[in-house]
């Protein structure tokens, strides 16, 4: 699918005819840098299903509430300057992968601009944990340095002013560092809230892999099994961000 284009740092990927609503997504890590490339597949099989599609690409840093902030308000600007921010017809899906389950989760709106969260494969691990040459450092050097907020804060600040209460947390089999089950249990503590879990085939690196191998290494290298897996998390997201579930 061609069509990508770049409005700051946002990549908009439009989809013809617009029926489901936008999708606005949040990579993971140094993946995020690239989304357009990184996230290819997984977003343009969103997109073949009805969604816009808005990727917000970053290098991810020690404030995560910076950064969560930049992300939510760059969004916010395009809803208005393509005048969508009164059409409640049309759904506001948030996706993140990883880190950007957690930007997500920060955003100052508190998840209410949005008709729920798609988190895939949640992490929520301290800086010298996440930057293993950080905690070697830390040591040799004396000092400590922690994402803001730190993973426990994190927690605490979901359980205190994260208002939205439709959440799918999404899982899979070979990840080893997937928090989703603690996040789970943090959201389902608000009132009101109806979040759920579900587990999919792959490891941490599913919903980014296929794409970025297709262009590093041709459609050749592209693995049948990690489209078959992308296809399925697009199918899974697809289901259940409509507005009326």
């Amino acid at each position: 699918m061609s069509g990508w284009r770049q409005r700051g740092d946002i990549w908009q990927l439009g989809a013809e005819p617009l029926s489901r609503g936008t999708v606005e997504f949040i990579g993971g890590s140094y993946l995020a840098a690239s989304p357009q490339l990184s996230y290819r597949r997984l977003l343009e099989a969103l997109a073949v299903r009805g969604w816009r599609i808005r990727a917000w690409s970053y290098v991810p840093g020690f404030d995560h509430q910076d950064q969560a902030n930049t992300a939510w308000r760059r969004f916010r600007q395009l809803r208005d300057a393509d005048g969508e921010g009164g059409d409640a017809s049309r759904a506001i899906l948030r996706i993140g992968h990883s880190l950007g389950c957690k930007l997500h989760l920060l955003a100052p709106d508190g998840g209410r601009g949005s008709s729920g969260l798609v988190a895939l494969s949640f992490n929520n691990f301290s800086a010298e944990r996440s930057i293993p040459l950080l905690a070697e450092l830390s040591q040799q050097f004396n000092f400590r340095s922690e994402f803001s907020p730190s993973p426990q804060e994190t927690l605490n600040q979901v359980a205190r002013t994260y208002l939205q209460p439709r959440n799918l947390l999404v899982r899979f089999n070979r990840d080893q560092i997937d928090q989703s089950q603690r996040l789970l249990g943090v959201l389902q503590g608000r009132e009101g809230d109806v979040s759920q879990l579900t587990e999919l085939q792959g490891d941490h690196l599913t919903p980014a892999s296929a794409g970025l191998r297709q262009n590093l290494l041709g459609k050749w290298a592209d693995d049948p099994a990690r489209k078959r897996a992308l296809d399925g998390i697009a199918a899974t997201v697809d289901a259940w961000g409509d507005l009326n579930p």
